[in-house]
């Protein structure tokens, strides 16, 4: 029971944060436009993801590293206090190298969920991850549904105060972290020895790429969350495009698909769990996944209120079903003294997607979108089949 309380907390935790960094997300477009041109905002707020994801990438294999030797608890208070930090900047404002700095030290101290992932393997039994892991998934979902209505609000009040409200969600979270979650991590089941190439992302990589029995598996999240990143990245500009669809209408199906992604995670996985093997789960994920980014391209061709509907349910319960399947074969790749690194390795790749996945969208984008789509679903037809060859080799 005392394990179960750890985990609930955990994933409230989850759930504050992720209502946090939602609530600013309408707002970035203003706060940016107040430093640039209106022609120069798209460039400005990209240029500020890619500056997040590019100090995630080097930064998260270090901090889940310092995880394994130090314990979950202090890096994930490190880590809060970073956001908090990096969030307060963006209110005060004044300048847009601010805005960066704000973003650097966020960037520089991101490894609260490869940290919390950590801390599940710390908890819970192998065969119960994979319902926990879909749990953490949903309240990541959860906090994203009413985030960004409260924050349109908030900033109709004053264009700053979404920040200093999120800053002030992610510290509640860290005092959370501080009084009510004890350390995970035993001082016997720690790594020994801390040298400057803990600090190094790409020797962290070439550790856990060295693991014969963990590299299928990593490829195959790398092909599934490029897959993923297309319609994540691309899908409102699309319904934009070909469908005309306005604000109202894309935020109404925004929502949905938030729902559809908590009921898969909370409500069929654990159903699927107690009937067929993880192994199954992950596989009908990704061939879900497929089928849906498959019928973009029929959308395209034919738009249909109904087609998309068909289509966000596939990709939406296909990622819910192979996410938490994935993430659970991962925390059994390895002893628990090497799940921070792991999970630092697996947030920096999908760091690193971040930034290349929008780029190399938007220029197929550009010439065809049915070909985006379709490039999309072979690459997630790859990790279908990368995955049961994992699973056969298990």
């Amino acid at each position: 029971m005392k394990s179960k309380k750890q985990l609930w907390i955990v994933i409230g935790i989850v759930a504050l944060n992720s209502i946090g960094m939602s609530i600013v997300l309408p707002l970035l477009p203003f706060i940016v436009g107040k430093y640039l041109l209106d022609s120069q905002v798209v460039v400005g707020m990209s240029a500020l993801m890619s500056v997040f994801a590019g100090c995630t990438f080097f930064a998260a294999p270090a901090l889940g590293a310092l995880s394994d030797h130090y314990g979950r608890k202090i890096i994930l208070l490190v880590s809060l206090l970073g956001s908090v930090v990096g969030y307060v900047l963006f209110g005060i404002g004044g300048a847009l190298w601010i805005l960066f700095l704000g973003r650097i030290i966020d960037g520089l101290t991101a490894g609260n969920i490869s940290t919390l992932f950590a801390y599940i393997s710390d908890t819970t039994e192998p065969n119960e991850r994979v319902k926990w892991f879909g749990y953490l998934g949903s309240a990541m979902s959860i906090g994203k549904l009413g985030g960004p209505a409260l924050g349109g609000l908030l900033g109709s009040v004053a264009i700053s105060l979404p920040f200093y409200v999120t800053a002030g969600l992610i510290l509640l979270s860290g005092l959370g972290v501080y009084f009510l979650l004890p350390e995970s991590l035993a001082p016997e089941k720690r790594t020994r020895q801390l040298t400057l190439q803990s600090f190094n992302a790409f020797s962290h990589m070439k550790d856990i790429f060295g693991l014969r029995a963990i590299t299928l598996l990593l490829i195959t999240g790398i092909c599934f969350y490029a897959g993923l990143g297309v319609f994540q990245f691309n899908f409102i500009i699309f319904l934009k495009d070909v469908y005309n669809w306005g604000p109202a209408f894309i935020g109404t199906i925004l929502t949905l698909v938030g729902v559809c992604d908590i009921a898969t995670r909370i409500l069929l996985l654990p159903w699927l769990l107690k009937r067929f093997s993880e192994k199954s789960i992950g596989i009908a994920g990704l061939i879900c996944l497929a089928t849906g980014l498959a019928l973009v391209v029929a959308s395209a061709i034919q738009p249909s209120v109904m087609t998309v509907s068909v289509t966000l349910s596939f990709i939406i319960s296909g990622a819910g079903l192979f996410e938490p399947t994935y993430n659970g074969k991962l925390s059994h790749s390895v002893d628990q003294s090497s799940q921070g690194k792991l999970q630092g390795v697996n947030q920096s790749l999908q760091s690193a997607n971040n930034v290349l996945v929008p780029l190399c969208a938007a220029a197929i984008y550009i010439y065809s979108p049915g070909v985006l789509y379709a490039i999309a679903a072979l690459i997630v037809l790859v990790a279908a089949v990368l995955y049961a060859c994992k699973a056969q080799t298990k």
